[in-house]
């Protein structure tokens, strides 16, 4: 069996690492080593452990960026429940997911400043969805599909913090089973945004 590409490999072992140890303890040594390769060839792939981090959020997690791109260039193809209802959905998956990889910064401050910083330089962040989202509920305003006064980056944060609180309550810390399912909340949380929002 042909073995996967170097940095397909490589993005696997971050992945798997971050999950188990944080991304704090996971060393772009450990990464390497679990990968198959050298720490030389990592830094071949990714510049630094910051790079290698946005990669397996964008390659590795659920792919909230690119349906958020999607639905600001195309705002009318399906209701905006429907839309909603996915985004909340996948962003769900996204923060339960990412929550363990990046809990770990929060208890190192000097380690948090440098990785915040190395983001911002690649115009990454926890930002990033919510300005998203923000974008394709503007696109819809103004297709008058929502209400004119309605307040889109209000709501985009309203729905991205709900899911990302989910992800700490039940996945993160407790590890206690929601009461919903992340269909029922996603779509729930849809119907309950848009009763707001809706013209």
């Amino acid at each position: 069996m042909q073995q996967k590409p170097t940095r397909a490999r490589i993005l696997d072992a971050a992945h798997d690492l971050m999950l188990t140890l944080g991304l704090s303890r996971a060393t772009t040594k450990e990464i390497a080593r679990a990968a198959g390769c050298s720490e030389a060839a990592l830094y071949k792939h990714f510049a630094n452990k910051e790079e290698l981090f946005v990669s397996v959020l964008q390659e590795r997690l659920p792919g909230l960026g690119p349906l958020l791109q999607r639905l600001t260039e195309e705002p009318g193809e399906r209701t905006v429940e429907e839309n909603l209802t996915e985004i909340a959905r996948l962003a769900t998956g996204f923060y339960a997911e990412s929550f363990p990889i990046a809990a770990s910064l929060y208890a190192e401050t000097k380690l948090k400043r440098r990785h915040e910083d190395a983001l911002q330089k690649m115009g990454k962040g926890p930002h990033v969805p919510i300005e998203a989202l923000d974008g394709y509920l503007r696109a819809e305003r103004d297709a008058g599909r929502i209400a004119p006064g309605a307040d889109t980056f209000a709501a985009a944060s309203l729905l991205l913090g709900a899911c990302a609180q989910r992800a700490f309550a039940y996945d993160a810390v407790l590890g206690k089973r929601p009461p919903q399912s992340a269909e029922e909340f996603a779509a729930a949380l849809a119907r309950t945004l848009l009763a707001g929002i809706s013209r």
